[in-house]
């Protein structure tokens, strides 16, 4: 019987969360749908390509409702409900039959999108994880490792020859971020490539209506990344280092720090998340800037503007499309009614291109004066963790890039991601050098 019920879980789980959701979404694009259309336009179509279908939701209202969900793409609307009390992160479990389905095909391992991952935790669980890792991972501590993101920058660019052609994304834009987020978390030199593929691996988590391989590989990975990780904090409890993970396992608020299963769980997202969405930042920054050359000419004559033009990076192709908050009791959004229960899917890259707090929002501006106001990093009590960092390693990782190679060309073979959450190339081919003269 228990041998039955191990290969009727993941299908159960399957169906639940991606195989009728898939169904439901792609019938319901053919009726024209927005949410629905959506869905179907992710995968492995740019942020870019989807402002029109932004613009179509926004026209709709600033709150309006979908197939499954309520959706906006109002940069105000977005922002108050991320910020709301009354709204919280991930779906409320279903009850009666499809609950008790639900909980019976559950996973036992740890999952981005199932308690306790900062994720989907509301206070006061997510108010005490937040508060342990925030005074570990603090500005000043992430300032503290500029230098050494630019020593990694320079040291990943002297392996690469500059007259191949090469993967930025295989060599560079994924290789900054796992180095840089390996040595905070003290994870060693030789385990940094078992990190990025298990990383890499599980990223469509956060998607629905992944097809029936993808998921297999997709829990393979977390199941994977899981042991792996509970290996490692065993291993940094017996022998802490100088590294922040270690600092995170020792972290104590009124004699209390995180348990095992809490410590597991934000140190792997604190992990993933750490270099999932910067490759996404480094590789959509690169092609923005080698397509705008006259925006890459005035960073090089104004370098104090790089901050400003990681920001407006952010914002005009971010690295995650959207997220969603539950509403916990019947309430209204922009004067609409969303009833207890229903879902809000706050479209991060909507509201980034809505034209109220952004004129021209289509144009890639690096001197945009409130490129800042992205939310790009969500907001509320759910603002991004790891922003400063990202935002430091975009700035070192591309102003490195580009003072190496001012000629860098892209050239024919990019490919996108095929996640709709998280947002960025699956390869970026480029010459570093121009081609040689004969």
């Amino acid at each position: 019987m228990t041998r039955v019920a191990d290969v009727a879980k993941p299908v159960v789980r399957w169906g639940l969360n991606h195989g009728m959701p898939r169904t439901a979404l792609r019938l319901a694009a053919r009726r024209g749908d927005l949410q629905a259309r959506l869905f179907t336009a992710g995968g492995t179509t740019p942020t870019l390509g989807m402002t029109d279908l932004f613009d179509e939701i926004r026209a709709r209202g600033a709150v309006s409702k979908g197939a499954f969900t309520y959706l906006t793409a109002s940069h105000a609307v977005v922002r108050e409900v991320l910020g709301r009390n009354d709204f919280r992160s991930g779906i409320t479990p279903a009850a009666g039959f499809w609950g008790r389905l639900a909980r019976w095909s559950s996973v036992a391992f740890l999952h981005p999108m199932a308690p306790p991952s900062l994720l989907v935790t509301e206070p006061p669980d997510h108010t005490r994880y937040r508060r342990l890792v925030t005074r570990v991972f603090t500005v000043r501590a992430v300032e503290n490792l500029r230098g050494r993101t630019e020593e990694i920058a320079n040291e990943l660019l002297d392996t690469i020859d500059p007259t191949d052609p090469v993967d930025l994304v295989e060599t560079y834009c994924g290789q900054l971020p796992v180095t840089v987020i390996a040595e905070i978390l003290g994870v060693p030199p030789e385990q940094r490539g078992t990190v990025s593929t298990l990383g890499s691996a599980a990223s469509p988590s956060l998607d629905m209506g992944l097809s029936w391989g993808q998921f297999r590989r997709v829990e393979s990975a977390l199941a994977a990344f899981d042991a792996w990780l509970a290996e490692h904090l065993e291993k940094l409890k017996a022998n802490p280092g100088d590294n922040l993970l270690s600092r995170l396992v020792a972290a104590r608020e009124d004699g209390v720090g995180l348990t095992d299963l809490e410590l597991r769980a934000t140190a792997g997202l604190v992990l993933a998340a750490g270099f999932e969405t910067t490759v996404n930042l480094l590789g959509n920054g690169t092609a923005l800037l080698h397509d705008n050359p006259a925006e890459l000419a005035v960073l090089r004559e104004d370098p104090a503007l790089w901050p400003n033009a990681v920001d407006e990076i952010l914002r005009i192709d971010p690295p995650v499309m959207l997220t969603g908050r539950t509403a916990t009791h019947n309430t209204e959004v922009a004067g609409v009614p969303v009833p207890a229960g229903a879902l809000v899917t706050t479209i991060l890259a909507g509201a980034n291109h809505d034209p109220a707090v952004f004129p021209e929002p289509r144009r890639f501006d690096v001197r945009r004066p409130n490129a800042r106001e992205h939310i790009s990093f969500s907001a509320g009590r759910h603002y991004c963790l790891g922003a400063a960092l990202a935002r430091m390693e975009g700035e070192v990782g591309l102003r490195t890039l580009f003072d190496r190679y001012p000629n860098l060309r892209l050239i024919p073979g990019a490919t996108h991601r095929n996640t709709r959450i998280l947002r960025g190339f699956e390869r970026l081919p480029a010459r570093l050098t121009p081609w040689p003269m004969h």
